[in-house]
């Protein structure tokens, strides 16, 4: 195994206000990334509060008691050849911006500026909510990722878990301008935030400038995250969404495990086997053999309480049921043996990933400031690979033993109404 270049070690402290500093130096870089990691998320969010959090981080972009304008934030990054965005998820939501070293400081000026004192000013307020309410229509109109989040929906109905971040259309529109500032006062708080800083800044530099720019901030009582709740086994687990499209959109998955499971790196080389990479076995099988379809592959989402394995695949309409069924097969195949051959192939992927994303200081900050905001140890890179390593390919089969069951098997599929029959014929076989 060839070994990976060690960076220096990244270091956590708390501020007296509770925020988390992480450091992460790295001589050989030549940009710094800062990213901010605030407790906000759809797993923060009750039915009728749905997309709160995908709200107010549009907001936070739209302008602040020094910069009142949304184009005097943005552009102080874009003057100097900077970027800057943001980010909402299940579990957090982040803002980062990646800059030369010489401009760390404004680029933790603007962050701080943006997330402690933004304006939510009314008019912003209902000129977002327009963009938020087509941010949703694109969804319906990418049939990939309509059929994600359907699937969501039959893993953990009537949760956080099984709504689209950015909530529903009839959330969007009835939440009042005092709701979303209320949520951003409560969560947007020094003790629910953690600031990673990764690149080439020493610890001490990057800890000086923490106090002066957000040692003020206060600190508060953000609420908590919504555990989730197993899918009742009496529930729907094939959802068809008609819709006139050039392919039929299958995503097929399952409850998976959660983000502190042992068994997680076992089922991440299990997914590599499965369907990451062109020399998976549903890439062979489906792509180069049967010639089903272009795009197929296999994830995992790991989350703080559960997780799920899915297959995607976009495949010829008249074909779906032939597709679900080569699907279905390799999924009951992956709970055999798998040779010495695979399993190395799928250390050696993971592995490669791994080390090519540290070359991107913005992947590492956000890589420890991630593993902070959700309690997680910082382990290094080389930790976290020897992990992958110690995997064995008894591992492998018990876990998918333990996953991969045709009895929590969820069915959704993006296609016109035709393609129902084929399909109500096959799913007899999958789910």
């Amino acid at each position: 195994m060839t070994a990976v270049a060690p960076h220096a070690a990244s270091t956590s402290t708390t501020l007296d206000n509770g925020l988390t500093l992480v450091v992460t130096p790295l001589p050989f870089a030549r940009s710094v990334s800062v990213t901010f990691f605030l407790r906000a998320g759809s797993r923060y969010e009750e039915g009728a509060s749905a997309g709160l959090s995908h709200f107010c981080e549009h907001l936070c972009f739209k302008g602040t008691e020094r910069r009142p304008r949304p184009t005097d934030l943005s552009s102080e990054i874009d003057a100097v050849g900077g970027s800057i965005n943001a980010t909402t998820d299940r579990e957090l939501t982040s803002y980062y911006a990646k800059v030369t070293p010489e401009y760390l400081e404004r680029a933790l000026d603007v962050l701080s500026d943006m997330l402690r004192c933004s304006l939510y000013r009314e008019s912003e307020i209902e000129r977002e909510r327009d963009v938020i309410l087509e941010e949703l229509a694109a969804v319906q109109d990418a049939p990939d990722e309509l059929a994600g989040v359907l699937l969501d929906g039959l893993l953990w109905p009537g949760q956080p878990l099984g709504r689209d971040i950015a909530g529903t259309p009839e959330s969007v529109r009835s939440v009042a301008a005092g709701r979303l500032r209320s949520y951003y006062r409560t969560q947007y708080v020094a003790n629910g935030a953690v600031l990673s800083i990764a690149g080439a800044v020493e610890a001490g530099r990057a800890r000086d400038l923490a106090d002066r720019f957000v040692g003020g901030w206060e600190p508060g009582s953000p609420a908590d995250w919504i555990r989730a709740a197993p899918a009742p086994g009496e529930g729907a687990r094939l959802m068809l969404r008609t819709k006139e499209t050039e392919q039929a959109h299958i995503a097929l998955g399952m409850p998976g495990l959660s983000l502190v499971d042992p068994d997680r790196y076992a089922l991440g080389l299990l997914s590599a086997v499965l369907g990451e990479g062109m020399s998976s076995r549903l890439f062979v099988k489906l792509r180069e053999e049967l010639a089903l379809c272009y795009d197929v592959h296999s994830s995992v989402a790991l989350l703080m309480d559960t997780g799920s394995l899915g297959v995607y695949a976009g495949v010829d309409r008249a074909r779906t049921d032939e597709a679900l069924s080569a699907i279905v097969r390799e999924l009951a195949r992956i709970r055999d043996p798998v040779g010495e051959e695979e399993l190395a192939r799928a250390k050696t992927l993971v592995r490669s990933r791994i080390q090519l994303r540290l070359e991107d200081t913005r992947a590492v900050s956000a890589r420890y400031g991630a593993l902070a905001a959700l309690g997680l140890p910082l382990l290094t890179p080389e930790e976290t690979i020897a992990r992958y390593e110690a995997v064995t390919a008894s591992d492998l089969r018990r876990v998918a033993e333990r996953v991969v069951r045709d009895s929590e098997f969820r069915l959704a599929v993006v296609a016109p109404a035709s393609d129902e029959a084929p399909l109500a014929a096959a799913r007899a076989g999958a789910v």
